[in-house]
C-alpha cells in the first residue's frame, strides 16, 4: 500500500465561478481552444456529455511533457458547482496507484483537489501537476473577461 496524499490548490477568478464550472461542465470540448499548448486534445469516449459513468480522455503537456489522462467521471453536483474525475489509464497511473481529482467553484473562487496514493514514498507530490491545473482556470478567466 502507498503514501496516501491531497493537495488542495485555489485561485481566485473575476469572470465567476460559476463561468468556470460551464466550461468543465457543458463546454469541455473548447478547453483545447481556450487553453493552447496545454490541453491537445479532449473527448468523451462513454456517455455523451460529462455526467457521472462517463468515460474522457484528455491529451496535454505537462512540465514540457506530452501525457495522455483517461477518467470517468464520479460525480456532478450543480449546486456546488464540482466535478469529480477518478484517473482509469495513462500517466499517472504510473507513479500512483490512485489519482481522482476534483473541481469546485463558487462566486469567485476555482479550487483543484488531487487525492491520491502513490506508488511508492519517493514518489513526488504533484506539485507542477497542481500548478498546471491552477493555470488552466487562469487561462478560462482569461477567455471569459477577453468577451465582455
Amino acid at each position: 500500500m502507498g503514501v496516501k496524499g491531497k493537495l488542495i490548490g485555489s485561485v481566485e477568478v473575476k469572470c465567476g465561478g460559476h463561468l468556470v464550472h460551464e466550461v468543465f461542465h457543458t463546454n469541455t470540448h473548447h478547453i483545447p481552444n481556450i487553453c493552447r499548448g496545454k490541453i491537445k486534445h479532449f473527448e468523451i469516449h462513454e456517455g455523451g456529455t460529462i455526467k457521472a459513468g462517463s468515460v474522457v480522455s484528455w491529451k496535454y503537456n505537462d512540465d514540457g511533457k506530452d501525457k495522455i489522462a483517461k477518467q470517468v467521471i464520479e460525480a456532478v453536483d450543480p449546486q456546488k458547482k464540482s466535478i469529480t474525475w477518478k484517473v482509469v489509464g495513462g500517466d499517472l497511473l504510473e507513479l500512483y496507484n490512485s489519482f481522482t481529482t476534483i473541481i469546485s467553484c463558487d462566486h469567485q473562487w476555482a479550487t483543484w483537489t488531487f487525492v491520491y496514493e502513490k506508488k511508492t514514498e519517493e514518489t513526488p507530490e504533484p506539485l507542477v501537476l497542481l500548478g498546471f491545473a491552477l493555470d488552466l482556470i487562469k487561462d478560462i478567466e482569461g477567455h471569459h473577461l477577453l468577451k465582455k
